[in-house]
């Protein structure tokens, strides 16, 4: 089974267990490092996920990971927060970090740069929609576009 079906199998698993706990999805990965797999969920709430979270999800994806066994071979399960510099991945991302700072990574460049930073607009006919720090405003073509997180400024 691919990567991508892995995935979307264990999103659909995840979902309904994540959301009765009061939490968001924010991502899945299924990923090779050395030898070893690892399927890693991220989660949120207002205000923060903390370890127990993580544990109370994690235990209640295991039990239905071994009911349904959709991975074929062994993998470490993590679950955690996205961290500071959150993904955003969902529709929704884009209106809920209006206004914060994002980098957004191309696959191509756009006038000499693949990462563009600035404050985020919103998502429009598809397009990502930011403010540079000449208050230029951008926009970039999701499928142009490999990664958006929340800009990490110190």
């Amino acid at each position: 089974m691919s990567k991508k079906r892995t995935v979307e199998i264990v999103e659909e698993l995840a979902i309904p267990i994540i959301e009765e706990n009061k939490f968001e999805l924010v991502d899945v990965e299924f990923v090779k490092e050395g030898p070893h797999w690892f399927l890693r969920l991220y989660i949120d709430k207002d205000g923060g996920i903390g370890l127990d979270d993580c544990q109370l999800v994690s235990e209640k994806i295991s039990k239905k990971l071994d009911e349904v066994d959709p991975i074929e071979h062994n993998y470490y399960l993590e679950v955690s927060s996205p961290g500071i510099d959150r993904p955003l991945k969902k529709d929704k991302d884009f209106e809920k970090y209006k206004g914060e700072q994002i980098e957004v990574f191309l696959y191509a460049p756009y006038e000499g740069k693949k990462v563009l930073q600035g404050e985020l607009l919103g998502l429009e006919n598809n397009e990502i929609n930011i403010k540079d720090e000449n208050n230029n405003i951008i926009k970039i073509e999701r499928s142009k576009v490999s990664k958006v997180k929340l800009a990490v400024i110190f």
